[in-house]
């Protein structure tokens, strides 16, 4: 593969390479390059707007370069601040722990294991100790790092920044110069951290990095970038039958910006989706390859076929042939309808089940109920379904 073809995969898809003559010498030297991605344990599940990253650690792991995976397990304790407009609170060390220990499970669906490092940046952060800390601290001023655009609009607003909270972006690029890293890859709003491992790096007389940002992903909602903590999200490691649902349920716009930053089809490949979709064929057959494309990723062919087929019976208001047991206990084997919905978590409360009675969005085993106070007794085990794509089948114990 000549130099030009190996720029043009790893320029696909990119939002911004800093410095690309730089990265074109570095390529020029014939050698695997070192690979640095962080990520922080916030969270026990990566999601696909962490794919985003973690599909172009794949394309330069196929050309032959050493990724290292980095698991900010000392950092996660105190918490990335970027685009934060209030001091987040720190994770427990145990905290981090398992959710770093979710992250090595989950990670390896995308990158190859035989192929990956996955390092802790806690084995040389931690023994920095206090002094170590301090050197770090001198080697960057307050007035530059007010310069950072989350932290100017809370210095401007009065709202209050924690000292550790600086600490943040020079310890990220102290992992670039523990790691002596060719490459960092990040998300654009992580540019000032990116940037921070290049100075340090020429600080310490280390060739400095070259940078390659990534566009974020957009949720569900199509606005807020993808996050657990707005329930916008669909989870690497979710059941295969919802990441297809959750894809199905994605505009046609939204579709777009999906299989641009997620799919890992050839361009010619897209291209004929995209040209399909302008003479006028149903979008929703382009989700159901885009959606079954991405499930196989994470859980195989055949669960990706099963997937679909599961949601075509859910939206016929047909019973698939996998779904949930749930066994519960009333007394005398008594309970109403909205009763049994809230505790089997179906719905929030008994008002909104009653509102889904009164609307028709309820079937016990295939009849529609109608009275919000509807007694279910004299059964031991039926299916409840609720809409199309909620259904359980219930065992009184």
């Amino acid at each position: 593969m000549s130099l030009q073809e190996n720029l043009n995969i790893i320029k696909r898809g990119t939002d911004e390479i800093l410095v690309e003559a730089e990265l074109i010498e570095k390529l020029k030297e014939n050698r695997p390059l070192r690979i640095k991605a962080g990520f922080d344990p916030t969270a026990p599940d990566l999601h696909l707007g962490h794919t985003v990253l973690l599909n172009k650690l794949r394309q330069l792991q196929d050309l032959g370069h050493h990724v290292m995976f980095l698991i900010g397990d000392f950092t996660g304790m105190i918490g990335d601040p970027t685009g934060k407009n209030t001091t987040r609170p720190p994770l427990t060390k145990e905290e981090v722990s398992e959710n770093a220990q979710s992250y090595e499970k989950q990670v390896f669906k995308i990158l190859d294991k035989n192929k990956t490092e996955v390092v802790f940046n806690s084995k040389w952060l931690e023994p920095l100790g206090a002094a170590g800390m301090l050197t770090l601290s001198a080697r960057h001023t307050v007035a530059r790092m007010l310069e950072r655009d989350d932290f100017s609009k809370r210095f401007k607003s009065n709202q209050p920044i924690a000292i550790h909270e600086f600490m943040y972006p020079l310890l990220q690029g102290y992992d670039s110069v523990a790691l002596k890293a060719d490459i960092e890859l990040g998300g654009t709003d992580q540019k000032f951290n990116l940037l921070m491992g290049r100075e340090l790096q020429k600080q310490y007389d280390q060739t400095p990095q070259c940078i390659i940002t990534m566009p974020l992903l957009e949720g569900l909602d199509g606005v807020n970038k993808m996050s657990k903590s707005l329930n916008n999200y669909i989870g690497v490691d979710e059941p295969a039958e919802t990441i297809f649902a959750k894809i199905l349920s994605i505009s046609d716009d939204l579709m777009w910006r999906y299989i641009e930053l997620l799919s890992l089809k050839k361009i010619a490949e897209i291209d004929v989706w995209r040209k399909r979709f302008d003479l006028g064929e149903n979008p929703k057959n382009i989700k159901v390859e885009f959606a079954k494309e991405i499930v196989a990723r994470f859980h195989g062919e055949k669960l990706a076929d099963s997937a679909e087929q599961d949601f075509n019976l859910r939206a016929q208001g047909k019973i698939p042939d996998d779904i949930p047991e749930i066994k519960i206990q009333y007394p005398n084997n008594k309970v109403t309808v909205p009763q049994l919905l809230k505790h089997i978590q179906f719905v929030g409360s008994t008002s909104e089940a009653m509102r889904l009675i009164k609307g028709g969005g309820v079937k016990v085993d295939g009849e529609k109920i109608v009275d919000p106070h509807y007694l279910i007794e004299n059964m031991t085990t039926f299916t409840i379904q609720v809409g199309k794509r909620k259904f359980a089948n219930i065992l009184f114990t």
